[in-house]
């Protein structure tokens, strides 16, 4: 007989809170995903109810690869492997293991100008990927905005392949429907031309004169984006820059790439649920293209007991 004085439990685990200045930002237990981010009030990306799983992933961790892997299927150190096909229509393995497991709070400050919280991971050997990490996700908010470090360890006694990937909605908090109405502006040369699986076909080819170049700020309209682009023109602080803006009121909100995150992917969220529906664009850092433990395109190799590291943010703007 079930017991009436127990709740049901959110499938997006325990819920930590950070504020900050102006900021605001909401991060789920499950996944050590981002769930909300706002500034003096204004969404800056899509967020959605606790009692829901993330809509369309909505900002997810995807470790250790983002994006897919054809057929699940890759070849590591001489080995064949082969990953349980977790996108089982178009036969992929998708955005990795752990932005469905339960990570644990092993850090927080609660400050004035500025506050963190700093959640970990232990990813024990899964089928298609016999290895073990070490992972922290910090999540810092200041006056400037949001910013994400995400971390791994290679705890075992071989070299893992290791891709990063996350998976926020940057918004202008219009509703569903309203990206058409927003500048979209994404420093990258090339884009990577994908099949109906969303696998690649070839080699990359250049935006100019395509309807994926967003080099300039121009209005998103009725394009439809699931896009990977690379070639990211970045900053003297090294950092390069996607942002959606609001062309009337000429504010908006910015993603941050660091060192490593040469990849980004862009969704329009064509195919979500009437509810989310270019409520937002994804623009999804990523340390590899789609299909990169197959082609072993940016992959990272770790030594047993090396660590990398990857960094992005988000801001108003």
């Amino acid at each position: 007989m079930a017991d009436a004085n127990l709740s049901p439990l959110s499938p997006n685990g325990p819920q930590q809170v950070l504020e900050a200045g102006d900021y605001r930002a909401v991060i789920s237990g499950v996944g050590a995903g981002l769930r909300g981010l706002s500034h003096r009030g204004r969404p800056l990306v899509v967020k959605y109810p606790a009692e829901t799983q993330p809509p369309g992933a909505a900002g997810q961790l995807l470790i250790p690869w983002p994006n897919r892997i054809r057929d699940g299927r890759y070849r590591w150190e001489g080995e064949d492997r082969q990953l349980d096909l977790s996108e089982p229509a178009a036969g992929n393995a998708s955005h990795g293991f752990t932005r469905v497991l339960p990570w644990r709070v092993v850090a927080e400050d609660a400050g004035h100008e500025s506050a963190y919280v700093r959640f970990g991971l232990r990813l024990y050997p899964m089928h298609g990927y016999p290895h073990i990490l070490e992972l922290t996700a910090h999540y810092e908010l200041n006056e400037a905005g949001l910013t994400v470090e995400i971390a791994a360890r290679n705890m075992g006694d071989r070299v893992a392949p290791y891709g990063l990937g996350a998976h926020p909605y940057l918004t202008l908090g219009r509703g569903p429907g309203s990206i058409g109405d927003a500048l979209l502006e994404v420093p990258a040369d090339t884009w990577l031309p994908v099949d109906d699986r969303m696998i690649p076909t070839g080699a990359r080819e250049a935006v100019a004169g395509t309807q994926y170049d967003f080099r300039t700020p121009r209005l998103i309209g009725d394009t439809r984006l699931d896009t990977a682009c690379t070639g990211l023109t970045r900053g003297a602080d090294g950092l390069a820059r996607v942002r959606l803006t609001d062309p009337e009121a000429g504010r908006g909100v910015e993603l941050r790439l660091g060192a490593g995150l040469d990849w980004v992917q862009l969704y329009t969220g064509d195919t979500l649920s009437a509810a989310h529906r270019r409520a937002g664009v994804a623009v999804e850092p990523m340390s590899c293209p789609p299909n990169a433990f197959a082609t072993g395109e940016d992959v990272l190799a770790i030594e047993p007991g090396a660590r990398v590291a990857h960094r992005f943010g988000i801001g108003a703007v």
